[in-house]
């Protein structure tokens, strides 16, 4: 089942959209919102797979489904909690500003509590006030889970995923420095998150979801041309289950918690940090390695942080080409 809202009130309202991106029915008879729908999903769930099955004999009034005019499917969030499933991505932003990555980062996820207030949708653009911050894209994997109770195993943390999609977790890269050497995390270097106009239950993925890892290529152009096609299910160090046990393991999780894999990242496969896809490689999700990549090769980087005007588009097929969430589409504008 793949589930998305509109533009209504504070939180959306709750449509289901049929497999292939094309056509929606109302659900908010059943339940307005999104969030509802996860505060009390045993007993509403059958209701709206029944209407989803519905929608795909044609059985009901449908309409056409444009994810332009889709908000972020939780526009506002109990919690957004981004985590480091992709240690090789750590390690090379680390070292473009010269921190070494402990050996506790592979066998201990980072994470970090981002903005929940503002979740934006994957057409809205992204609001940059001044080009000096070091506007950058981070393509990520999210789930959105039910109630976890604290100390759950990784294992068991995994019954909890309610449904997946994508993220750009947007990073103000120049601010960061500064923020963490305050020892308290990123604020102002995290801006507003932008997630899939979809999001689908692990059910419907089939094959791609395994292990709590979702095992696609993650498509990523910039201004129109390729700049990552990266393996999201390839060098995963942390499952899901293993981030979600990672935050209850002091505390019970709400419904509506989002959590994200933290930035995709593949290496080459001679080991080394991997190449642009104009070079043969895999590319990047990120611009910071690219940068990075740059750097080591000739001692500084050369391709530029976003600026006013550019445009990012993310987004996931299946093994048929067709899109799993709907793209992650946006340009860069001044607020």
């Amino acid at each position: 089942m793949r589930l998305a809202s509109l533009p209504q009130g504070r939180d959306g309202r709750l449509i289901v959209v049929s497999d292939d991106l094309a056509w929606y029915a109302d659900a908010d008879h059943i339940v307005p919102t999104l969030q509802g729908l996860l505060d009390d999903w045993d007993r509403l769930y059958p209701l709206l797979e029944s209407l989803a099955i519905e929608l795909a004999h044609d059985a009901i009034p449908r309409k056409r489904f444009h994810e332009r005019e889709a908000c972020a499917p939780l526009p506002r969030a109990y919690q957004w909690a981004d985590g480091s499933a992709y240690v090789n991505h750590v390690e090379l932003v680390r070292k473009a500003r010269g921190a070494e990555l402990p050996d506790s980062f592979w066998t201990d996820p980072l994470m970090y509590q981002g903005g929940s207030d503002d979740l934006r949708g994957g057409r809205e653009p992204i609001c940059l006030a001044d080009e000096s911050w070091g506007c950058d894209f981070e393509a990520e994997v999210v789930v959105v889970t039910g109630d976890v109770p604290q100390g759950v195993t990784p294992e068991q943390a995994l019954e909890y995923v309610r449904l997946v999609g994508l993220v750009n977790d947007v990073s103000l890269r120049n601010l960061i420095p500064g923020e963490l050497a305050k020892g308290f995390g990123f604020v102002q270097s995290k801006p507003a998150s932008h997630f899939s106009p979809v999001f689908t239950t692990p059910e419907a993925l089939g094959e791609a979801w395994a292990g709590g890892k979702l095992r696609r290529t993650l498509m990523v152009d910039l201004n129109g041309e390729p700049f990552g096609r990266i393996e999201a299910g390839e060098e995963c160090t942390f499952d899901f289950g293993v981030l979600i046990a990672h935050l209850a393991k002091t505390r019970k999780i709400g419904a509506g918690s989002i959590i994200g894999s933290g930035t995709v990242s593949n290496r080459d496969a001679d080991g080394s940090p991997g190449r642009p896809v104009a070079q043969g490689g895999r590319g990047y999700a990120c611009i910071a390695e690219q940068r990075m990549v740059e750097t080591i090769a000739s001692g500084e980087p050369q391709t530029p942080f976003l600026k006013w005007g550019d445009s990012v588009r993310i987004e996931m097929r299946d093994a048929k080409g067709k899109s799993l969430f709907g793209a992650i589409d946006h340009t860069v504008t001044r607020p």
